[in-house]
């Protein structure tokens, strides 16, 4: 595959996080999701809540400030404020709302409760936000005359711009899918090296103020599942297209870049997190840089951990399964050019000695 100013074109990182008991991403029953892989049930986290998780993080927040975008059902209801703010007159204000959401998607009906909203989320990049403000205080103004929506489309909305997150993640404008946005980075769904079985946890509230001659019971009583594992995680960067998306930034390419792999070792869903204290940090991670067709590496666990095997320690025993299983598909398919490099807080003793600033340093560099 070819490259671009001879950069690598793929980035693919690998990583082993161990998390204790916690319900980190639920189903539509409130227990933790899971998967039957190998035939084996595992713990799984979706890479819808592995994203958000990123997208919304301290860390993407410092790092591209001003460059990401709001995935956001309420553009018109920020533009009628505005609007409002500016001393329109609220139908007025409300109609050019409505005119300007409806190039971003479905507007909902004038009778519906939220009459400014669009039907569906659609993700808005910094650009698009300034471009719909302006049009509107414009069309207050009577500087502009009512646009079809053809031409408000093209009047607003951007193929290429600089919401970091956007370029990353992909979009979808069903209305406008020539303004769609193909993902740049491929996020696997997490799931458990090992099988797990979730359990659940029967808990009880107590009334702080009932009194002692009441009966003895709880205020509440509840059950919640939760489970534990160590978590395999597959990231794929496309960094050709990424620098595509963002209109050839290179600097904020990179910066995007860095973003993203501090936040995957240190960022995960919060799912209850305040009954579990589920803050864990990535103990494992392999970084591959090339041109060869990526591919993942779970087949590594397609056979679970297991102490049937003499395994005690899930965590070392998954970065051994992992090594062997690149090192298989490298025997077969050859070395193609591909650099690593590995950062191992589960036993440094055997290789893998980079830090988290070597490995962001390795992701961003060609």
């Amino acid at each position: 595959m070819a490259t671009t100013a001879q950069t690598a074109r793929f980035l693919q990182l690998h990583l082993l996080t161990f998390y204790p008991p916690a319900n980190l991403n639920r189903d539509d029953t409130g227990r933790p999701k899971s998967a039957v892989i190998g035939g084996e049930a595992r713990l799984r986290v979706s890479s819808q809540a592995l994203k958000r998780a990123w997208r919304t993080s301290d860390v993407f927040a410092k790092k591209l400030d001003g460059h990401r975008g709001e995935r956001t059902q309420r553009l018109g209801a920020v533009l009628e404020a505005h609007l409002l703010s500016k001393g329109t007159s609220a139908e007025e204000a409300r109609a050019i709302a409505r005119e300007i959401a409806g190039a971003f998607g479905k507007v909902k009906s004038e009778k519906d409760d939220n009459p400014t909203y669009t039907e569906q989320l659609a993700f808005v990049s910094p650009e698009e936000r300034a471009a719909a403000i302006e049009f509107s205080e414009a069309r207050a103004a009577k500087t502009k005359d009512a646009p079809d929506k053809k031409a408000l489309v093209l009047a607003l909305l951007r193929k290429t711009d600089t919401a970091a997150d956007i370029a990353m993640f992909g979009r979808m404008l069903a209305d406008a899918p020539e303004f769609n946005r193909e993902a740049a980075v491929a996020v696997s769904h997490a799931f458990t090296t090992h099988r797990v079985v979730i359990e659940d946890d029967y808990y009880t509230a107590v009334d702080d103020l009932k009194r002692p001659s009441e009966d003895a019971g709880a205020g509440f009583v509840g059950e919640a599942g939760f489970g534990s594992g160590v978590f395999y995680l597959y990231i794929c960067v496309d960094r050709d297209l990424l620098r595509r998306n963002l209109d050839g930034n290179a600097a904020l390419t990179g910066t995007a870049i860095e973003a993203l792999v501090e936040a995957a070792a240190q960022v995960g869903p919060s799912g209850k997190r305040a009954s579990y204290a589920s803050l864990a940090r990535t103990s494992f991670i392999l970084a591959e840089k090339g041109d060869a067709a990526p591919r993942t590496l779970a087949a590594a666990f397609v056979r679970p951990i297991g102490a049937e095997r003499g395994v005690n320690d899930y965590l070392a025993a998954s970065v051994r399964e992992l090594r062997t299983t690149r090192e298989k598909f490298e025997r077969a398919y050859g070395a193609e050019g591909v650099r690593t490099l590995e950062m191992n807080c589960v036993d440094p003793s055997e290789g893998g000695t980079a830090t988290l600033a070597d490995l962001v340093r390795f992701a961003r560099e060609p």
